[in-house]
């Protein structure tokens, strides 16, 4: 294992200098589970709507855990004291957290592991390490799954103004030059305090909260939920769930060995042994590149036209409205598929579908987030804001989409 021989420091583009605040810390991301992330888009294949957005997981994580230890210092200084283990726990807990994302970040969950979200990997992930590393972790996975009775210390890392949100919506506004995302991360950590044993913000900052809610609101619907971007996520779920189909029919397709292993076994959250989760651990974006190129070459209709379309960006169509599509409109289009390329129904489901998308900038339900008035009474947010949309924002806007084929030429060009 390497050793931190002296303070180790990384350029960030967002923050500039990152420091390491600890030799676990810097033996965790020398580790090859954490090095991995290197080779995890964090945006999946948004680069397909913004050129720009290339970076990776790993610059995320590093991004978030500098952020953690701003408001580590901040709260420090306003009189809420850390031990060094609490501390420590912090940064490896917000540093792991996306530890158990899989190639191009959210496809895997919907596709080649059986509903296992990517939260539940990560704790697979961080409980093994901590057996690597002598039980050093065990804190940050109390705090990570909210055990913890210093409630504010989860809030930190998953909340609804946690440091993960605050990194990427920041980072992914710069990577994508969409300004509308921009957050002011460190002014809003300027801002943070601890209430009855819960994170709040100063009254003061106020209009940094507005402004956070209402850049995560236009950042879902200009990139995260950007319907070309919505396609292409779409095409990649289907072009796994085929090649696992196939696998189980015995059809060997060309895919690297870890590829492979998934395609061919169902593997639900039970059957994640130290084993399936080393496997898993070796995949990333390489893999399922490397296995499209391959498949457009492959026999299979579905599986070569997926991939090509995806590899080549020539997309299938998507129409979104408010509404639910009509089952007669989606026949339709299927039918037309059908007929075209002499395909089964449920060959033509692959390329005309139906799914919604989903937009609340801010939940009211639970996790609040709440101001700390000077007289010392604590309120939620979206009550003491004189900005009426913060009300509006708490409420869950949902769209639907259908994808289908632009025409009935373009899925059959060699």
């Amino acid at each position: 294992m390497k050793t931190l021989p002296k303070l180790k420091i990384l350029n960030d583009p967002i923050y500039g200098f990152i420091t390491i605040p600890s030799k676990l810390v810097f033996d965790l991301m020398e580790h090859k589970y954490f090095q991995r992330l290197r080779r995890i888009s964090q945006m999946g294949f948004s680069y397909i709507v913004y050129p720009g957005a290339h970076h990776t997981r790993f610059h995320h994580a590093l991004g978030a855990m500098f952020l953690m230890q701003k408001a580590v210092q901040v709260l420090n200084s306003k009189g809420v004291a850390f031990s060094k283990n609490e501390e420590e726990a912090l940064y490896i807990a917000i540093l792991l957290h996306d530890i158990g994302h899989g190639p191009f970040s959210h496809a895997m969950e919907n596709s080649i592991v059986e509903n296992v979200s990517h939260e539940q990997i990560s704790l697979l992930f961080m409980e093994n390490l901590n057996q690597k590393f002598n039980n050093g972790l065990t804190l940050a996975i109390q705090i990570f799954k909210d055990e913890y009775p210093r409630k504010f210390l989860h809030q930190l890392v998953s909340g609804q103004l946690d440091m993960d949100r605050l990194d990427y919506l920041k980072r992914d506004s710069f990577y994508t030059g969409v300004p509308e995302g921009t957050v002011n991360a460190q002014r809003l950590i300027a801002m943070l305090n601890v209430k009855d044993n819960y994170l709040v913000v100063e009254e003061k900052g106020i209009y940094s909260v507005e402004n956070f809610l209402v850049a995560r609101r236009l950042m879902y619907w200009q990139v995260y939920l950007h319907k070309t971007g919505i396609v292409a996520e779409q095409l990649l779920v289907r072009i796994l769930k085929r090649a696992k189909q196939l696998s189980a029919k015995g059809i060997e397709l060309p895919a690297s060995k870890n590829l492979a292993f998934f395609l061919k076994n169902h593997i639900s959250l039970k059957d994640f042994s130290d084993e399936v989760l080393s496997t898993f651990s070796k995949l990333d974006d390489y893999d399922i590149l490397s296995g499209m190129k391959a498949w457009v070459s492959n026999d299979d209709f579905v599986l070569k036209n997926l991939s090509k379309m995806l590899l080549n960006r020539d997309l299938l169509k998507i129409k979104v409205k408010s509404q639910p599509f009509s089952e007669q409109k989606v026949k339709q289009k299927r039918d037309k598929v059908m007929k075209a390329f002499g395909l089964s129904e449920a060959e033509a489901s692959f390329f005309v579908f139906t799914g919604k998308l989903e937009n609340q900038a801010y939940s009211m339900d639970k996790d609040t987030i709440n101001l700390l008035k000077k007289n010392g009474k604590v309120i939620e947010v979206a009550k003491a804001s004189d900005q009426l949309n913060l009300e509006a924002l708490s409420i869950s806007v949902v769209k639907y989409y259908m994808c289908y084929p632009k025409n009935n030429s373009n899925s059959r060009q060699d």
